[in-house]
C-alpha cells in the first residue's frame, strides 16, 4: 500500500477518502523545465514515487513569475495529493510586486520542506573598470544611473538581489529586463550590459574571459568559490540573497501527512548521489523541518518587501 493510502487509512472517516488517496501526487513547478525549482522538482519526484508506490507527476505551470502555479496549490484541496516546488525570491516577493495579490505566501500553504538553497553571484562585463565591490561602488557612483544590470525578468532573484544590493550601496543602475537568462547573460557576455548577478554554476563557466566576478550573495563563502569574499565580509552587513528552494502544499494538510513527506523527501536529499546531482547544479541541499522553513518564508516576506517597496517595485 502507498505512503498516501498508509497514511489516509488512518486519518480518512469514510472510505471514499482512502480510496481518493490511490491517485497520483501532483507536484506543480511555476516555473519553466530546466530551471532550479524543475530540476529539483524532478528529483524528488523520481525518488518519491518508489517510496509512495504510487505515481509522481511533475507539472509545470508558468506565468505571473511563479503566481499561477502557486496559486492553483493554495487552492487544491489539502488532502496531499498537490504539491508545488517553488523558489524565493520571487514567492514572497510576489504578494508586493502583483496586484490584486493572487496568494498569501504565509496563510495559503502548508510549509512542508525546504529542499535547497542556491548561491547568486555579483559579476561584471571585463569592460568594467572594476576589479572589487568597492571599485564597482565607487564607479557607479560616479555615474548614477548610466550603468546598466540585466535580468530574466521583472521580479526574479536576479533582479531583486541587485535591487536590494543597490538599495543597500547607495548607488543607482539601469534595469534591463529580457524575456529569458539565455538573453541576458549573451548581453552581458557581448559587452552590452555591464553587471548581472547569475547562480554560480552559471557564472563559473563564463569566468575566465567572458566575466568577472566581483562577490557572492551569501552570508557564508560558496563551497565552488571558496576565495570568493561574500558581500556581507565586505561590509554589506546581513545581505543575503540566497535563492531558496521549498516543497508546500494548500492550507491546512494533515500534520501526519505533512511529517511523513518531510521524513521521505528529507531522505532523498541527503541521499549523496542526490547532493552529487543538485551540487553540479549550484544547489546545496538542506532538508529542513516544516517549523524552520515556515519561519524562514515569515523572514524571507520581510526581506523582500521592504526591497519591493523601498526600491518602488511593480509588474504593472
Amino acid at each position: 500500500m502507498g505512503l498516501l493510502a498508509t497514511l489516509f487509512t488512518v486519518l480518512a472517516s469514510s472510505q471514499g477518502m482512502a480510496q481518493e488517496s490511490r491517485r497520483s501526487v501532483t507536484i506543480v513547478v511555476p516555473f519553466s523545465p530546466g530551471t532550479g525549482p524543475d530540476i529539483i522538482a524532478r528529483i524528488i519526484a523520481e525518488k518519491l514515487q518508489p517510496k509512495l508506490g504510487q505515481a509522481v507527476i511533475v507539472d509545470n505551470k508558468t506565468g505571473a513569475s511563479g503566481g499561477i502555479g502557486s496559486q492553483m496549490v493554495t487552492r487544491a484541496t489539502p488532502d496531499g495529493h498537490t504539491l508545488v516546488m517553488t523558489a524565493d525570491p520571487p514567492f514572497t516577493a510576489n504578494i508586493s510586486l502583483t496586484k490584486p495579490v493572487i496568494y498569501d505566501p504565509v496563510k495559503g500553504f502548508t510549509p512542508i520542506i525546504e529542499a535547497a538553497v542556491g548561491t547568486l553571484a555579483l559579476v561584471v562585463h571585463p569592460s568594467v573598470p572594476a576589479n572589487s565591490i568597492k571599485e564597482l561602488v565607487a564607479y557607479a557612483r560616479s555615474r548614477p544611473g548610466e550603468i546598466n544590470y540585466a535580468s530574466p525578468g521583472v521580479g526574479t532573484p536576479h533582479h531583486l538581489a541587485m535591487e536590494f544590493f543597490k538599495l543597500t550601496a547607495k548607488i543607482d543602475l539601469m534595469h534591463v529586463p529580457f524575456r529569458d537568462s539565455a538573453g541576458a547573460i549573451s548581453n552581458l557576455v557581448g559587452g552590452h550590459i555591464s553587471a548581472m548577478f547569475l547562480p554560480v554554476h552559471v557564472a563559473l563557466p563564463l569566468a575566465s574571459d567572458k566575466i568577472r566576478i566581483l562577490a557572492v550573495a551569501t552570508k557564508a563563502r560558496a563551497p565552488q568559490l571558496p576565495d570568493q569574499p561574500t558581500l556581507d565580509e565586505l561590509g554589506f552587513s546581513g545581505f543575503d540573497a540566497d535563492i531558496r528552494y521549498g516543497v508546500l502544499g494548500p492550507p491546512d494538510m494533515p500534520p501526519a501527512v505533512v511529517a511523513r513527506y518531510n521524513s521521505e523527501i528529507g531522505e532523498i536529499l541527503r541521499s549523496p548521489d542526490v547532493a552529487e546531482r543538485l551540487a553540479k547544479q549550484g544547489l546545496r541541499p538542506v532538508a529542513e523541518t516544516p517549523e524552520k522553513y515556515a519561519g524562514n518564508i515569515v523572514q524571507d516576506l520581510a526581506k523582500w518587501s521592504r526591497v519591493v517597496t523601498d526600491a518602488k517595485l511593480s509588474t504593472d
